[in-house]
């Protein structure tokens, strides 16, 4: 009996995220399924989420998810770890398409990454309240040791472009934030937010070349990569903001490393 041929899928894949930072995740979609459809979201007006209360944050998101669901989806990626943190198995049980966070991929990447044993994750105020990424890696290995650090300051500096090398403020505050996993011998550290790529030459200059960064959001793109149907497309990837269009417009490139092939349109996530 040969083998069927499964239809393709041309469904879009859904993301979004606090901010910009979802778009990182975006990028790497873009790159490993180029014949896709995206819908983007970026609840631009409430960035950011980590330092919100977990009824809050759960409030958004179910918000966020309803927006997107306008729109006939295959799967959602939470480009969002302070959302994946808090809210992946609400939200999961609450649709009946795959919903893929990104704690879950970048601890299997730090597992396999890992010399010494000594894992480092940053990431929102929220996200390490949660404690997601320690209960996720005791679980899968209770040998290895894991060292969380809240950043707060990371994604404000980054929504506002504050990202370069020599930038004296950027490189102040990361100092700051990293000084304990470094002093703590980590070998791999989790960006545990998907704004922090961004970040990734100023970190890997304080954290020095033995230490290997894990990108949350790319994870969470490369799982989703294996999770439906891929479609036949030309891929067209649409964006939506809940505030400041103009202001995304302007940034967005700096995340995706490309110019974004259409302005984003303007989303009232109240109503949802």
């Amino acid at each position: 009996m040969g083998i069927v041929e499964r239809p393709a899928d041309n469904r879009a894949i859904g993301v979004f995220d606090s901010g910009l930072g979802g778009l990182t995740a975006v990028r790497q979609l873009h790159r490993l399924l180029p014949g896709e459809n995206i819908i983007y979201f970026g609840d631009t007006g409430r960035v950011p989420y980590g330092t919100r209360s977990r009824e809050t944050i759960i409030k958004y998101a179910r918000q966020d998810v309803a927006f997107l669901r306008q729109f006939a989806l295959k799967a959602v990626v939470i480009a969002c770890n302070t959302v994946s943190s808090v809210a992946l198995d609400l939200l999961a049980q609450e649709n009946e398409i795959p919903i893929i966070g990104t704690v879950e991929p970048a601890c299997r990447r730090a597992m396999t990454m890992t010399r010494n044993g000594r894992v480092g994750v940053i990431g929102t105020a929220a996200t390490m309240r949660s404690g997601a990424y320690e209960k996720y890696l005791h679980q899968a290995d209770g040998s290895l040791r894991l060292f969380p650090q809240a950043c707060p300051l990371f994604v404000p500096l980054v929504e506002n472009g504050r990202v370069r090398r020599g930038d004296v403020v950027i490189e102040t505050v990361a100092a700051e934030y990293l000084a304990p996993l470094k002093a703590a011998e980590v070998d791999t550290l989790i960006l545990g937010c998907t704004h922090y790529p961004l970040l990734g030459e100023v970190i890997a200059d304080y954290m020095g070349p033995e230490v290997t960064l894990i990108d949350s959001g790319a994870e969470a793109a490369n799982l989703a990569s294996t999770q439906f149907d891929l479609g036949d497309g030309n891929g067209v990837t649409r964006y939506f903001v809940s505030d400041d269009p103009a202001a995304f417009d302007q940034l967005a490139g700096l995340f995706l490393q490309e110019a974004p092939a259409a302005g984003a349109g303007l989303v009232d996530i109240t109503g949802y």
